[in-house]
């Protein structure tokens, strides 16, 4: 894919991407697609899924108390535990506001580890890392932010998620689609979105402007993008997921070269 050369131009040291459709074909790659790089947040929707694993295996539920008092798995699933960004600290009661929380993810990880009675790494390993082939995947530190990863590894994950094997399609459906709709909140690097969504582990584009996807991009587009200058979309209307990972700190650089490429990308899958 053409569209894949752009990250030639992004103001990175290093950078690749690809591209692969609802059926599992890789459309096109593009960079060193086998080179390890800091997932930051990107680590979210692993995590998120290893958890949608311990609770299709009965290890967890949904709705049971997680987290502070009045919180669930699913609340902190969707950042409407009430945590605070970075740190334990109750800022808001559960389901009423969309704060999105590195501390919502530890705490979730450490409930099933103690639920599975094995260590949160491990369990994401065994339930999801092992089963997709993604060999070059670790969690060395937060399930929130401290993942490693290829683009060819994430390939996997994001047919996976077109495509799932390892949850029923009702699981994922339910995990991409908005979770306490109507919450405000802020998206980290974007500002104050109203409304802010998220499904479980998964931010949802919807209407939300500015955005680090494409103007073209579907409103049923959902994935995760990380301040390491990585993102991962699925867009469902175009039939079709990216991965785009770099080693330069999110900032103006990709607030400018992300959606434009984005909408490249798109462009092509729609020409062909």
């Amino acid at each position: 894919m053409e569209s894949l050369r752009l990250i030639e131009n992004w103001p990175v040291p290093t950078a690749a991407a690809a591209v692969v459709t609802a059926d599992g074909t890789v459309a096109g790659s593009y960079g060193p697609t086998a080179h390890r790089f800091p997932l930051a947040s990107v680590t979210k929707p692993l995590s998120a899924y290893a958890a949608l694993v311990a609770v299709e295996e009965g290890a967890v539920e949904l709705d049971e108390p997680a987290g502070p008092d009045g919180a669930t798995v699913r609340h902190l699933l969707a950042h409407t535990s009430g945590l605070a960004f970075d740190e334990h600290r109750v800022m808001a009661a559960p389901g009423t506001r969309r704060l999105y929380s590195n501390a919502g993810f530890e705490v979730l990880g450490d409930h099933i580890a103690k639920a599975t009675d094995i260590p949160f790494a491990e369990y994401l390993r065994e339930a999801v890392l092992e089963p997709l082939g993604m060999a070059a995947t670790a969690l060395p530190g937060s399930p929130a932010k401290d993942g490693v990863s290829t683009v060819d590894d994430l390939v996997r994950f994001a047919a996976e998620l077109q495509a799932p094997r390892l949850l029923a399609p009702e699981t994922v459906a339910a995990a991409t689609s908005v979770v306490h709709p109507g919450l405000t909140g802020v998206l980290p690097g974007y500002g104050h979105q109203k409304p802010n969504d998220w499904g479980l582990g998964f931010e949802i584009r919807d209407g939300k402007s500015p955005h680090w996807t494409g103007a073209a991009s579907s409103p049923r587009t959902f994935g995760h993008f990380g301040q390491s200058g990585t993102f991962l979309w699925v867009d469902p209307d175009a039939g079709a997921a990216c991965v785009a990972l770099a080693d330069r700190a999110f900032g103006p650089w990709a607030i400018q070269a992300w959606p434009p490429f984005t909408d490249a990308v798109l462009a092509e899958l729609r020409g062909r």
